[in-house]
C-alpha cells in the first residue's frame, strides 16, 4: 500500500523559503511523482512534477522560484522554494503515479495521479 506524508510547512514571510519533504512508502518501480496545493476557493493547481529520469515540470508561476528534486535512496519528494509570495499560500499534496510522467495526458493534471498525501499548510505573509 502506497502511503505519502508530507511535512515542511509552515509560515514565512514573502520573500523567504521553505522546502517541503514527502515521505513515500509501498513505492517500487517507475513512480511519476508531483506537487499539487490548493488555496480556498481555487482550484487545485499542480505545481511541480518529476519523473523517475530527474525530468522536471513546473507550473508557470513557480518557475525559477521552486525546484523539484527526490531521493531514491531515501524514498523521498522535496520541493524547494524560494521567493515566495502571499499567492503561493495554500495546502501542498505530494502525489505519485504508477507510470512515466510521459505516459501521462498532463502532469500536472490532478486526475492522473492515483496516490496522494495529507498536505502540509504554507502560509505567506506580505
Amino acid at each position: 500500500q502506497v502511503q505519502l506524508v508530507e511535512s515542511g510547512g509552515g509560515s514565512v514571510q514573502a520573500g523567504g523559503s521553505l522546502r517541503l519533504s514527502c515521505g513515500a512508502s509501498g513505492i517500487s518501480g517507475y513512480y511519476c511523482m508531483a506537487w499539487f496545493r490548493h488555496a480556498p476557493g481555487k482550484e487545485r493547481e499542480g505545481v511541480a512534477s518529476i519523473d523517475g529520469d530527474g525530468s522536471a515540470t513546473y507550473a508557470d508561476s513557480v518557475k525559477g522560484r521552486f525546484t523539484i528534486s527526490k531521493d531514491n535512496a531515501k524514498n523521498s519528494l522535496y520541493l524547494q522554494m524560494a521567493s515566495l509570495k502571499p499567492e503561493d499560500t495554500a495546502m501542498y499534496y505530494c502525489a505519485a503515479d504508477p507510470a512515466s510522467c510521459r505516459g501521462l495526458r498532463g502532469v500536472l493534471e490532478s486526475r492522473e495521479y492515483d496516490y496522494w498525501g495529507q498536505g502540509t499548510q504554507v502560509t505567506v505573509s506580505s
